[in-house]
């Protein structure tokens, strides 16, 4: 149970510091792993050199006790019989601070001594030969601290019943070892600092680009990204994207991060004004439409009331047709409120080869029926046939709005010249083209919008009321269904409506008919 709480305290204290270690910045961590990696470096390399060091002492020292053993052996042969003769000490070759000591054959001490500078060799107390018990002579080495002598390398030796034991002092050794630890622990400590230092400008220079592409994100996820216009955001400099260095791969792959969220809100952006527009039109088309039905039923309503007064008050003819106009009016109305419905919802048109060329001298003579006082011309370039493929019925409507439109906005005399042309790019071209007082440079980019009506600038001809502003709306949708566009480009004394078409992909053939001109 007590091992269980230990282990479980030791796992806490392991995720704490694991957590404190994990909350610094990078460059602290790194830091701190570099510093630790060289410390470690260091003290293993210390060691290693104290170790290698010390053994090679060890061994000098060694070898140096064991001279001084065969000599001592060597003088205390010459003196068998007298166990306690330590008289070889005086001999010249022994150095101050050797000890020697002799055995009898139980292994006791019977007389020991140590070497002294400049005097007779002194007799060590019993204490001192209590530290030397327990040393058989084998020729092994052994270590022992001597009360008042310090610590002594020592040996023993045996030869014919003569037993030896010799040492000498450690205090040069340990002194040697211990100035070495204490240098090295100082160039270590040098060394640690000096490349603590290096290491931390190294490594906040290094670091500097990453924290400038931290930088730059912090600064992103500041923007109001959620509501407001579309702003420039805050890139990596071109220095910090560097795809050779991670902090550049980083910093690139921000920045492609940031150019898809702009692209994104840029898009929404877009899709909220164009529906904030679809909804501004559709407000204002609800409006024109209610304005331009509420008209013909205020007249139909005006004139039944009239008559329910009684015949007295208008002429019963007048007000049935007055009521029959309006209705035609409010009928047209309608039906061309739901063929751009239809048109908006994309439903498919009939399809069928059209020639345009015979549509178009159609609507140029029915508008000749309806415009007496206009010019009309009628212009054929053809050098292949004007073949389309779509609904005839709703091309013949687009032409005859175009021809309307300028019949009903320009003056008596006005010359309508209507030309179609196919061209080399395998599109069939139609032009109506007036020379009239043009269209209000104000009002060109809204022209074929719906509702769109230009009374107050262009005259109406012989006093007619004008259209319900749908014509050219239709006449756009229409072309567009088609695959085709529609363009108008005016100036005073010249307004001319282009439609491209695509034409009917068909076999070559001789061109039927020739550029030629004629009034209609």
């Amino acid at each position: 149970m007590n091992l269980r709480i230990r282990n479980l305290r030791t796992r806490k204290l392991r995720i704490r510091n694991r957590g404190r270690l994990h909350g610094r910045s990078l460059r602290t961590r790194l830091l701190l792993f570099i510093s630790a990696t060289l410390v470690v470096v260091c003290a293993a390399m210390a060691l290693t050199t104290v170790f290698v060091q010390r053994a090679s002492l060890l061994g000098d020292l060694d070898d140096r006790v064991g001279n001084a053993a065969e000599r001592s052996l060597g003088g205390a042969q010459h003196h068998p019989d007298t166990a306690g003769d330590l008289g070889f000490l005086m001999e010249n070759g022994h150095a101050v601070g050797t000890l020697a000591a002799r055995f009898d054959a139980k292994g006791s001490i019977i007389a020991a001594a140590v070497v002294r500078q400049d005097a007779p060799p002194q007799n060590l107390t019993a204490t001192q030969r209590a530290a030397l018990a327990g040393i058989t002579a084998d020729s092994a080495m052994h270590t022992r601290t001597v009360p008042g002598l310090g610590t002594y390398r020592l040996t023993a030796l045996n030869t014919d019943g003569v037993r030896v034991l010799t040492g000498l002092p450690m205090d040069d050794v340990q002194d040697m070892i211990s100035g070495l630890v204490a240098v090295e622990a100082v160039v270590a400590l040098a060394g640690l600092t000096v490349a603590g230092c290096l290491c931390a400008v190294v490594i906040r220079r290094q670091l500097r680009p990453l924290g400038r592409v931290a930088a730059t994100a912090v600064e992103v996820s500041r923007s109001q990204l959620g509501h407001g216009e579309v702003t420039a955001l805050t890139r990596v400099p071109e220095r910090d994207t560097d795809p050779g260095s991670e902090a550049g791969q980083v910093g690139a792959a921000l920045n492609r991060m940031i150019d898809h969220v702009e692209s994104s809100l840029a898009e929404r952006q877009r899709s909220e004004e164009q529906m904030r527009r679809s909804e501004e039109r559709m407000r204002r088309f609800l409006a024109d439409a209610s304005h331009e039905l509420r008209t013909p039923l205020a007249s139909i309503a005006g004139y039944a009331e009239l008559m329910n007064r009684g015949t007295d008050r208008i002429e019963p003819g007048l007000a049935w047709r007055r009521v029959t106009a309006e209705s035609a009016r409010m009928t047209g109305l309608v039906e061309d409120l739901l063929l751009l419905a239809r048109l908006d919802e994309g439903r498919p048109l009939q399809s069928a080869e059209v020639d345009l060329a015979a549509v178009l001298a159609e609507a140029v003579w029915d508008a000749r029926a309806a415009g007496t006082g206009h010019e009309w011309q009628l212009q054929l370039s053809l050098d292949a046939p004007a073949l389309v493929i779509g609904d005839e019925a709703r091309l013949h409507q687009v032409l005859a709005n175009l021809l309307a439109n300028a019949r009903m906005h320009t003056p008596v005399g006005t010359t309508v010249t209507a030309s179609v042309q196919a061209t080399a790019a395998h599109t069939v071209v139609i032009r109506v083209r007036d020379d009239g007082p043009g269209i209000p440079p104000a009002l060109l980019p809204t022209v074929f919008e719906r509702f769109t009506r230009a009374d107050a600038s262009r005259a109406r001809s012989g006093g007619k009321e004008g259209g319900s502003g749908l014509g050219l709306a239709i006449a756009t949708a229409i072309t567009g269904a088609h695959g085709g566009r529609i363009d108008v480009t005016s100036v005073p004394g010249r307004t001319e409506f282009t439609i491209e078409l695509p034409a009917a992909q068909l076999p070559p053939v001789e061109p039927a008919m020739r550029a030629r001109t004629a009034p209609v």
